[in-house]
């Protein structure tokens, strides 16, 4: 890929159960580690929601290749974190032949 400019610093973060005293449990999210990315905006659309049309904006957020199995590689159900911000990942795709970056589609969440 050409012209990646990997200059925003993003939290990866994953989904873990944590027991909340009552026999549940509640999701809270722990920090896997701090990756180098650039955020693009894709296409924005509109989704349903109560009955009503909300936007959503899908983002790709392209960030360095890693291996299969490392821990700051990111899988679909994990998220990034940009200060308030979070971006949830859907899907992961290596972007190029040699797999030096990996393109995640997002979409950005409350929380």
């Amino acid at each position: 890929m050409r012209g990646v400019r990997l200059t925003r610093r993003l939290t990866l973060e994953v989904a873990m159960r944590a027991g909340d005293g009552a026999g549940g449990y509640a999701e809270v999210w722990q920090a896997r580690g701090t990756v180098w990315a650039e955020v693009r905006p894709g296409a924005g659309r509109e989704a349903a929601a109560l009955g009503a049309a909300v936007p959503v904006q899908p983002l790709r957020v392209i960030l360095r290749g890693l291996p299969l199995g490392h821990d700051l590689r990111p899988v679909a159900g994990m998220r990034f974190r940009d200060g308030a911000r979070a971006f949830r990942v859907l899907a992961v795709t290596e972007a190029d032949a040699g797999g030096r970056y990996l393109t995640c589609a997002c979409e950005e969440v409350s929380g």
